[in-house]
């Protein structure tokens, strides 16, 4: 019985405490509200620049990601080095943790469509390319393997390619000519969105054969590739990093590609010398001299990390720039706080004198500083999301951070009770005569 009084009691005592802690906030409204202002401010900015750096971190890594998954590329960077045409036969062979490859050649041909005429985007590549960048057709189909070999004027052209050639109807089947050359067109790419894959809603592909004769080329600086888990990406990169490396220490193919093979290295290329050291005379353009990297293999899956990571901790310094107006936010509560111990000293000296405690007044006054800390982070919360929902209308690529809420919601909360802590404890530890004569 004892027991269920004392509970009784306290819960009575806590019930007056918080209900004058409240008068208390009302009895002055324009004090109150700017001290709230000082919060809503602070959680808004933490929401609303959160929320903006990771819709930037989402936009960048979906753009990666739209390259494909577990995908690996090679680049020719200096030109002292060219891939053969049916290299990735070789890769594929080599390297049992690859797939699909494909040659890759980029250009830009003089395009005709009926009265239509312009310089557009091609791409060639081999039958895979669907399965390496996880791209699926929406009409028609990709060509085939037997294309490739015979070096077939077809074409898969891209969304919106296919859109403005017949306004929105299939054009698979219909004829345009590339770079004087009659292609049909046999299949158009599902859409990817704008920016999206290399902008491939705005190319041509065809197979990389009728490409090369296209450009009149024998060899072609890209290639790429595609593994099945992460992973065999790693064990991949590996594998090629040590393959190309014996290549360009064993020798180069220097020329473009027309000469016999060199039995003895396996590469093209009657000229296989070793990488030499730059020579004092060197021109100070030479390839060695500025330490240029001849081949690069980048996994997609790295570039997609890194650029989470970087886009993450740029968050979270906007976050914690932002945080710095709830700490202003804090400093305000305390100010204002000392401000009301002093107005309400005869309060104080009253409630003292009627028998109330040292922890009495201090929970008042915590409780005083805790109401404002949550009446301004549910107030700032909303004013974020607002902002978020501006910013959207704007174009910018923001989204509501559930993390961003979370971390504004308890830092708001701690730092109204610390901050309030100082004056509840001055409030509370007034003598009663001492209050009374300040009054």
């Amino acid at each position: 019985m004892k027991t269920n009084k004392g509970i009784k009691s306290f819960l009575i005592k806590m019930f007056f405490n918080a209900k004058m802690a409240s008068s208390g906030l009302v009895s002055n409204l324009l004090r109150t509200s700017l001290t709230v202002l000082g919060i809503t401010i602070g959680v808004a900015s933490v929401v609303s620049l959160m929320g903006i750096g990771e819709g930037a971190r989402i936009a960048v890594v979906e753009q990666f990601e739209s390259l494909g998954q577990n995908v690996i590329v090679m680049q020719s960077k200096s030109g002292v080095y060219n891939f053969e045409s049916d290299e990735y036969l070789e890769l594929l062979d080599r390297v049992n943790t690859l797939q699909h490859a494909t040659p890759v050649i980029e250009s830009k041909e003089y395009v005709r469509w009926r009265r239509t005429r312009g310089d557009v985007e091609i791409l060639g590549v081999n039958s895979q390319f669907p399965m390496i960048k996880d791209h699926n057709l929406i009409a028609g189909n990709f060509f085939t393997p037997l294309h490739v070999d015979t070096r077939a004027p077809v074409c898969v052209v891209g969304y919106n390619v296919a859109v403005s050639l017949l306004n929105g109807r299939s054009p698979v089947g219909y004829t345009m000519t590339i770079d004087n050359l009659s292609f049909t067109i046999i299949g158009v790419l599902e859409q990817k969105g704008d920016g999206q894959a290399d902008n491939i809603d705005n190319k041509i592909v065809i197979p990389y054969t009728t490409s090369m004769k296209i450009n009149n080329v024998r060899t072609v600086n890209e290639i790429w590739a595609k593994s099945e888990t992460e992973q065999d990406v790693s064990l991949a990169m590996i594998q090629l990093g040590r393959i190309y490396n014996a290549k360009l220490k064993g020798g180069l193919n220097i020329g473009n590609g027309n000469d016999e093979k060199n039995p003895e290295m396996g590469m093209p290329g009657d000229m296989p010398i070793d990488r030499p050291e730059p020579p004092t005379d060197q021109p100070n353009d030479s390839v060695f001299s500025r330490g240029e990297d001849i081949i690069t293999i980048t996994s997609l899956n790295q570039l997609v990390q890194e650029a989470s990571d970087a886009n993450r901790i740029m968050t979270l310094l906007l976050g914690g720039i932002a945080a710095v107006s709830l700490l202003v936010g804090g400093l305000g509560i305390m100010n204002i706080m000392l401000v009301a111990v002093s107005e309400r000293t005869g309060e104080i000296g009253v409630r003292r004198a009627l028998g109330a405690k040292k922890t009495d007044l201090l929970f008042q006054f915590l409780l005083e500083a805790l109401y404002v800390s949550i009446i301004g982070c549910i107030i700032g919360i909303f004013a974020g999301i607002w902002l978020i929902n501006v910013f959207k209308g704007y174009g910018f690529a923001a989204v509501i951070s559930l993390e961003a809420v979370k971390i504004s919601t308890v830092v708001a909360l701690i730092s109204g009770l610390l901050f309030g802590v100082y004056p509840a404890y001055t409030a509370s530890s007034l003598p009663p005569v001492e209050a009374l004569r300040r009054q």
